[in-house]
């Protein structure tokens, strides 16, 4: 949640400079944003604005300051609504120091009204300007030392920037929610939520972990324990993002490009490093209880994940929402193993999960998008998707390539890794069927024959029950049409009541031993006036409209839902709403 990036450096375009770093990472947020910029005498200039940065006009007219030192926010709202006001940068009451935040400070209410006691008045109605009021309240013991203090005194997960009045230096901080640090060839340093902020001028990184900070000077990154405040040294690391991967070129959308990009990710996630999937396949099989943990569309490849593990392995495996997990933690021992997933690798649910886990000695392994993360630090083994980074809010290509990874690991555990990899290589070459013009043409077409429809049902049986749940979450997310996924034996206990006529319905029926029920499910909501969409191989009788897909057996998760992943764009597209950035939605959920 939010995007952060700040800029000191050589360059006296910084406030340009970070405009155009934050515009980068407007898929993190979006409801409001704001740069500060420091000039020469170290007087601010903050520049704030409700609602996206992509939709304001002449805006680089307005970032024409010559500063060597600056830092923006985009905001997605937690405290405070989305106002000008609520916009980040803020700050003290004399406005010699200026933060930005992300995250929650969970005792904000607390520390404002002991402020307020001491005279204190606030400007905002966010948990963040309380940041900017406590280190004026310390700052007589000098900047860092008031910074230090401050974060001490918040409880909850938080990424913070701050900038004192005449001082040319930057601290930041984290706790729970992402930071990393950029190292350019002429001396510049980049602050960031994430990497594509400044990937055009460098791709050197340095990661902060939880309860470390960072002061940033003349060419000086320096890193201590938040804690302790003893100095921490940091390797430098070399990322091999491209920046054409985190660019639209000729697609309207990312959502789009990266829906498209499927033809490459797939291949490179088959492809996975054979040693990490024999050493994964190891720890599952030498642990005492498995549990797959990930959070919103990961939580639903987990979910397949379960299916996969039955079905090829013959074994059971445990699945848990991260937002669920707390109870877990009664049955976890040492011989425990969870394997967590996800894109960002940041998700805060999912990370105090893990935290759970190892305070039990547990063992993690982790299938991430991004292998440098909070999530794949802290795992005793990573499997990278290799995805590339992946800026539309719903996710496309890292759930394919989950999921493929979680295949691969099936088929490992059952002793057939060579069968597994197999099969996927010859799903992967089927994807032209799917991603080809007229493919898509046809979806667009079924798009505009349901775009005014106020609900949608999605239905599947075994490992398509988490894909139909999958699919209405991209739905929902993109298009803002209601849609729900059931198990499709389920209908007849409660939701075919929601069915009226004409009402769309999804039915995913793969050539597998349960096609047979799946249609007679489809019947029994054809019976109620349903208009049925076939997700199948044939053409069946009863379908009112039919979207082809290969017959790729234990595959089939990830081929059926492609067709779904388009459907919701293009609906999007028809409904005219933003499917990168859907409303109340950003990237990277860093709060709980």
């Amino acid at each position: 949640m939010c995007g952060i990036f700040a800029y000191l450096g050589p360059n006296e375009k910084a406030a340009e400079i970070v405009l155009k770093g934050l515009k980068k990472l407007e898929y993190r947020g979006y409801d409001s944003w704001g740069i500060a910029a420091q000039m020469e005498g170290g007087d601010f200039v903050i520049e704030k604005h409700v609602g996206k940065i992509s939709e304001v006009i002449n805006l680089e007219e307005k970032m024409t300051h010559s500063s060597h030192l600056a830092m923006g926010h985009s905001r997605w709202a937690t405290h405070g609504g989305v106002t000008q006001y609520n916009a980040h940068p803020h700050t003290s009451e004399d406005q010699d120091v200026v933060v930005v935040h992300n995250g929650i400070f969970e005792n904000y209410l607390e520390l404002k009204e002991a402020l307020i006691a001491k005279g204190h008045q606030f400007r905002s109605e966010t948990d963040s300007e309380v940041f900017a009021h406590l280190i004026e309240e310390e700052l007589e013991e000098g900047f860092e030392t008031a910074f230090t203090r401050a974060c001490k005194k918040v409880t909850g997960r938080f990424a913070i920037l701050a900038l004192h009045k005449g001082e040319n230096k930057l601290i930041a901080a984290r706790r729970g929610s992402p930071l990393i640090v950029g190292k350019a060839d002429d001396g510049a340093l980049f602050v960031a939520s994430d990497v594509p902020a400044f990937l055009e001028y460098t791709k050197k990184i340095q990661y902060l972990d939880d309860n470390q900070m960072v002061t940033l000077t003349e060419g000086r990154a320096h890193f201590y324990d938040l804690e302790t405040g003893s100095p921490i040294e940091k390797r430098l690391i070399s990322i091999d993002w491209k920046e054409e991967e985190a660019e639209k070129g000729a697609y309207a959308h990312f959502m789009l490009k990266e829906i498209m990009e499927q033809k490459e990710t797939l291949a490179r996630a088959i492809n996975a490093d054979p040693e990490l999937i024999q050493k994964a396949t190891a720890m599952i099989n030498k642990a005492y209880g498995t549990t797959l943990v990930g959070c919103g569309t990961a939580g639903k490849v987990a979910m397949v994940g379960e299916y996969l593990f039955a079905n090829v392995a013959k074994k059971h495996v445990n699945v848990k929402f991260g937002s669920e997990f707390k109870s877990a933690r009664h049955f976890l021992t040492d011989r425990s193993l969870i394997i967590a997933i996800s894109q960002s690798g940041e998700t805060a649910d999912t990370l105090e999960a893990l935290e759970i886990a190892k305070s039990k000695g547990a063992k993690i392994i982790s299938i991430v998008n991004v292998e440098t993360s909070t999530m794949a630090r802290m795992s005793d083994l990573v499997i990278p998707l290799k995805a590339g980074p992946e800026k539309a809010v719903a996710s496309t290509k890292a759930t394919t390539s989950q999921l493929a990874i979680l295949t691969l690991l099936a088929y490992a555990v059952a002793g057939r890794a060579n069968e597994g990899k197999q099969l996927l290589i010859e799903s992967e070459g089927k994807l032209n069927d799917l991603l080809n013009p007229r493919y898509e043409a046809h979806i667009e077409a079924v798009a505009d024959q349901i775009k005014d429809a106020q609900d949608i049902m999605i239905i599947g049986r075994d490992m398509n029950f988490p894909i139909a749940l999958e699919s209405a979450i991209k739905l929902q997310e993109v298009s803002y049409i209601h849609a729900e996924g059931f198990a499709g034996g389920e209908l007849k206990h409660g939701p075919i009541a929601l069915i009226s006529e004409g009402t769309p319905c999804i039915v995913i029926a793969p050539n597998d031993e349960y096609k047979a029920e799946i249609l007679s499910n489809a019947m029994e909501l054809k019976a109620r006036g349903a208009l049925l969409i076939g997700i199948s191989p044939d053409n069946a009788e009863i379908f009112d409209i039919w979207i082809k897909v290969p017959s790729v057996g234990n595959a089939s998760p990830i081929l059926d839902l492609i067709p779904i992943q388009i459907l919701a764009y293009k609906l999007a597209v028809a409904r005219q709403t933003n499917p990168d950035m859907p409303r109340n939605l950003a990237k990277s959920v860093t709060v709980k």
